[in-house]
């Protein structure tokens, strides 16, 4: 037959064992890490409305949580801890017997194979809902940084294995690496948020984390979305302070951005696939207008595909379990 095509790709499409053979991108659950948002208390579970299957946990209720992720292979679990009280100065970030360091302790003695990341910033933890401590009404970023570092260590001595600072003030890696050596934590690893971008798509995590803020935004510390450029920036300085990891946050929306960062670091490049993004996935799988599994683990695959080496993602456990039923 005339002109009939000998280069056929389709012939490494023809059954699930060979796409997969070929595959240039592969999910591996240890590559996921999963938010939990933990609270003081016992027998606690709070649904969170707009976030299906999640819930504020006390740490008897997170136990089980973290185990049924570490038995389908899951890597880490990142705590966002949500205090009894709040008050100007976000004290109960550094509390030693605060929620987030009681679930460490919990997690480390309890569960074994599974990294522990620890959230580190004010926003749960202040009465204004703000990253950082408040001078009239601007976060006063220098005043802020040895809140932070001593949050830090508290959880560092918990037994944390990741410390990840998300309230992008200036030169809070420096800060935060300084008091950790000073501390005899020279080993731990620093995971910095290094593009978190002033997002829409933090709704629901507004809800989980209690953190609105109570007056303006976030906007003067956040990234634009408009910038690609200024992440890079952000990104390099972070390094030059101590970083070990950088994060781009959020991830659906902003690919370039991974994929930008990953062409011009050589350490892990890690991605949230943040609240609004799950959520959305999970409010359109409920209407049936989309198969939510399958969407899931496309957008998984197209974050670790921009160069996302790992994944904070709520879908983590349900992703595992999806990708050993392959």
């Amino acid at each position: 037959m005339s002109g009939f095509p000998t280069i056929r790709p389709r012939r490494l499409r023809q059954s699930p064992t060979l796409r997969r053979m070929v595959a240039e991108t592969h999910l591996h659950p240890s590559s996921f890490v999963l938010p939990l948002f933990v609270v003081p208390g016992r027998e606690v579970r709070n649904p969170i409305g707009s976030m299906p299957g999640h819930a504020q946990l006390s740490v008897d209720e997170v136990l089980p949580v973290v185990k049924e992720a570490s038995s389908v292979g899951v890597g880490g679990v990142i705590l966002f801890g949500i205090p009894a009280s709040k008050d100007e100065q976000g004290s109960g970030a550094w509390d030693p017997a605060g929620p987030v360091p009681e679930t460490i302790r919990a997690i480390k003695d309890q569960v074994d194979d599974i990294t522990v990341w620890a959230d580190v910033c004010l926003c749960e933890y202040t009465s204004h809902g703000h990253c950082g401590v408040l001078s009239g009404e601007t976060i006063d970023n220098d005043a802020t940084l040895p809140l932070l570092a001593h949050a830090a260590v508290v959880y560092a001595d918990a037994g944390a294995d990741v410390i990840a600072p998300s309230d992008m003030m200036d030169g809070r890696v420096a800060a935060i690496r300084t008091a950790l050596d000073a501390a005899g934590h020279r080993e731990l690893a620093v995971c910095s948020y290094s593009a978190k971008y002033a997002s829409a798509y933090y709704g629901p995590f507004r809800e989980a984390a209690e953190s609105a803020p109570a007056f303006g935004d976030r906007r003067t510390h956040q990234m634009d979305p408009p910038n690609v450029r200024e992440a890079l920036v952000e990104v390099a300085q972070d390094l030059a302070e101590g970083a070990d990891m950088v994060m781009v946050k959020p991830a659906g929306p902003y690919l370039d951005v991974i994929s930008a960062v990953r062409d011009s670091v050589d350490v892990p490049v890690v991605a949230y696939q943040v609240s609004g993004e799950f959520s959305m996935i999970e409010a359109a799988a409920a209407n049936g207008w989309i198969d939510g599994d399958r969407v899931m683990l496309e957008s998984l695959t197209g974050i670790t595909r921009a160069g996302a080496s790992i994944v904070l993602t709520y879908f983590a456990t349900r992703a595992a379990r999806a990708l050993g039923a392959l």
